[in-house]
């Protein structure tokens, strides 16, 4: 049969034999001991709901962080830690226990023995190193360059790019500082500026005329994204894509060149004054109660009744009515002469130049010629319109 305990006041009775009772006060300081440490921090991670967070700060009051806590840093994330106003350790994506043996700069900072327990106080810094697109740029004034066909001019531009940061430790020491919340809006301006500075520069000294910087942009683009590589790589940023959307010329250029490629278009200006002047009389005639339409409407029916009252066959107009003069006809074309010269035929000359080979001896009377309208290749002398060529040139030799 097994011995049975009995409890007393003071102690225990166990198989005849007394016990006294053991003191409490070790599990209190156990229990306080255990209750201070999870006030501090055991687990410290950072998720972004935003777009445009490329910096947060791991608040915690006192900045009081246990030793041996989990620190999750996930993918596109780094972890700095900041000791006392130094650049502590960098973290990338994983999952670390704070301890002496990953925490080699703190350690250092620290003086941390190997059995070091408590918490130490650091500021943690989450930084995004995930790309930022869709970021934008543009000239704010126009820049001037001098392009090889029409001059001096100003020219506009903008587009997109994208950054992303490469250096967590630079970036936060250059440009964050102790900002606990770091948006893409506090350096895009300064991006801005030296991308602007950057793409002045390479298009003033491209050389590229202004009408074919359109089918160049992809080649500008990636002059200017090597340009302001080395700028972006002293903050602590990369900047893997760069374009160029859109470059154009002033309001008022952009009119006059309009101007010119319409020119271009219409081609014989005369017949186009023609043209635009029958179309304002149409419109004109069609407008009613227009007084010019009025006045069109009576020149036309002065006009018709004119040529009715000629008749059809143009009879003469009525007495005392003087006719209108007719126009000279058009001069007729110059004939265009081609010449026969060792087998070949050259051509078509003018009389003009005709005249000159045959005071320089290239054309004789017995150099073969044709012309529109001539039956077949003849001599040069037995054509009558070239005989005032050899009036003053002497005929050949007796003999020859």
């Amino acid at each position: 049969m097994l011995p049975v305990a009995r409890r007393g006041a003071t102690g225990y009775t166990f198989g005849g034999v007394r016990r006294p009772r053991r003191p409490i006060e070790r599990g209190r300081v156990t229990m306080v001991l255990g209750f201070l440490k999870g006030q501090f921090i055991d687990v410290i991670h950072w998720v972004d709901d935003t777009r445009d967070t490329m910096v947060w700060r791991f608040d915690r009051h006192g900045h009081a962080i246990m030793y041996g806590a989990k620190l999750t840093v996930r993918e596109g994330q780094a972890a700095v830690f900041i000791h006392e106003g130094q650049l502590a350790d960098v973290f990338g994506p994983g999952l670390y226990m704070l301890e002496t043996n990953n925490m080699p700069v703190m350690t250092a900072l620290q003086h941390w023995d190997h059995g070091f327990s408590s918490p130490f106080k650091s500021e943690v810094y989450f930084v995004n190193t995930t790309r930022f697109n869709g970021l934008k740029w543009g000239t704010k004034n126009p820049v001037m360059c001098r392009d090889p066909e029409f001059g001096p001019v100003r020219i506009r531009a903008y587009g997109t790019y994208s950054m992303r940061v490469a250096d967590p430790g630079r970036f936060m020491t250059e440009i964050v500082g102790t900002d606990g919340e770091f948006t893409t809006d506090e350096i895009a301006m300064q991006l801005r500026n030296v991308i602007v500075e950057a793409f002045s520069r390479t298009v003033s000294s491209s050389g590229i005329p202004v009408l074919d910087m359109a089918a160049n942009t992809r080649d500008l683009g990636r002059i200017v994204g090597t340009a302001i590589a080395p700028v972006a790589a002293s903050y602590g940023l990369a900047i893997p894509e760069f374009y160029i959307e859109n470059i154009s010329l002033p309001e008022a250029v952009e009119k006059v060149l309009d101007q010119r490629t319409a020119m271009g278009i219409v081609g014989d200006l005369g017949k186009y004054a023609q043209f635009s002047a029958a179309q304002a009389v149409g419109t004109a005639a069609a407008t009613p109660g227009s007084a010019m339409g009025a006045a069109v409407g009576a020149g036309l029916g002065m006009a018709i009744g004119q040529q009715a009252a000629a008749g059809p066959w143009g009879a003469a107009p009525p007495a005392g009515q003087a006719a209108p003069p007719a126009p000279p006809p058009p001069p007729p074309p110059a004939p265009a002469w081609h010449v026969a010269r060792n087998g070949a035929t050259e051509g078509p000359f003018d009389m003009a130049a005709l005249e000159a080979m045959a005071v320089s001896g290239a054309l004789t009377r017995a150099t073969h010629v044709w012309t529109a309208g001539q039956d077949g290749w003849r001599t040069a002398g037995e054509v009558p319109a070239l005989a005032p060529l050899f009036a003053s040139v002497p005929p050949p030799p007796p003999g020859v």
